[in-house]
């Protein structure tokens, strides 16, 4: 795995999708940073870390997908690589809420960022982003945020989990002809408060109650509604409340 270290960025995302429009990268070359400035999260919002106390890094995805109706299954396949490393270090209650964003017990401790390039002849290149808590201690006016020091009461090092994920990620990318429906239901199960009625706040900001029921084929959450319909909102369309 080659790893390219940074001190000071403002985006590995950036970084890495400007550097392999410049020249032709390795599959699964990795980006870190201490230090990112402008970091990205879902719908266009911030992602802010504590310099040199967290991961942040950006992975380098070739040659697996190939149809734009199926991005949501890198999706699938990070969130869960990262569950995977984070259950070797003997994280409790892991869980992801839909789609990507990493949690134990009912806190947030990451967030996965995927952005598709799609090439002239079809290809597909993505820029996998990954932000954990490790280390930080603080989270001024984040009131669902955690960490891993915070979860366990030790400290991590940081510089062990680039690897850690990115390994996790090629096992279940060799293997998902085979198991791709294996991962879909291990998706599924992994979904935070699947199953219980939870509250929900729609575009007109209105709030209404509902089940997690699954996942559609191209990522959009399918809820049960109070009318016994179910419905399916993709991530610009709705908000948990929790």
């Amino acid at each position: 795995m080659k790893l390219i270290k940074l001190d000071a960025i403002d985006s590995t995302n950036d970084f890495l999708k400007a550097l392999s429009s410049q020249e032709e990268l390795e599959n699964f070359v990795v980006v870190t940073a201490e230090n990112q400035t402008k970091g990205k999260g879902q719908m266009g919002s911030k992602w802010l870390s504590e310099a040199g106390k967290n991961l942040t890094m950006s992975v380098l995805v070739k040659d697996f997908l190939y149809d734009s109706l199926q991005v949501f299954n890198l999706s699938i396949i990070v969130s869960l690589s990262v569950i995977d490393a984070l259950k070797s270090l003997n994280i409790p209650d892991l869980t992801i809420k839909w789609p990507n964003d990493i949690m134990s017990y009912n806190k947030k401790i990451g967030g996965i960022l995927i952005e598709n390039t799609i090439k002239s002849n079809g290809r597909i290149v993505s820029v996998v982003g990954i932000g954990l808590n490790v280390n930080q201690t603080k989270f001024e006016n984040l009131p669902n945020a955690s960490s891993l020091k915070l979860i366990c009461s030790t400290e991590f090092n940081k510089d062990l989990l680039p690897e850690l994920i990115v390994n996790k990620m090629k096992q279940r990318i060799e293997s998902w002809q085979t198991k791709s429906d294996d991962f879909w239901k291990e998706y599924f199960n992994s979904l935070f408060r699947k199953g219980v009625p939870m509250p929900f706040k729609n575009l007109d900001n209105s709030n209404f109650m509902g089940i997690i029921q699954g996942v559609s084929p191209v990522g959009k959450i399918q809820i049960l509604l109070e009318d016994d319909s179910v419905s399916e909102f993709d991530i610009k369309e709705i908000m948990m409340l929790y």
